[in-house]
């Protein structure tokens, strides 16, 4: 079996395996819906990790020559 072939059938059976829309099997999007409140301390500034983004980026710079 060629690459070819194995292309077309994995379209195939996906096409097969894709169902239709019409048999019952519909994704609930909000089946899993949380509520509440997330938050996170960085620990510094924003100067701080402004600076350390452009180190980075000066690091990044000093690679690609």
């Amino acid at each position: 079996m060629g690459f070819g072939s194995y292309d077309e059938s994995e379209q195939e059976r996906q096409q097969n395996d894709g169902g239709d829309a019409g048999d019952g099997s519909t994704v609930d999007a909000h089946e899993n819906e949380h509520e509440g409140e997330a938050s996170f301390e960085a620990g510094a500034s924003t100067d701080d990790l402004v600076s350390q983004l452009q180190t980075m980026k000066d690091d990044g710079d000093d690679d690609e020559e």
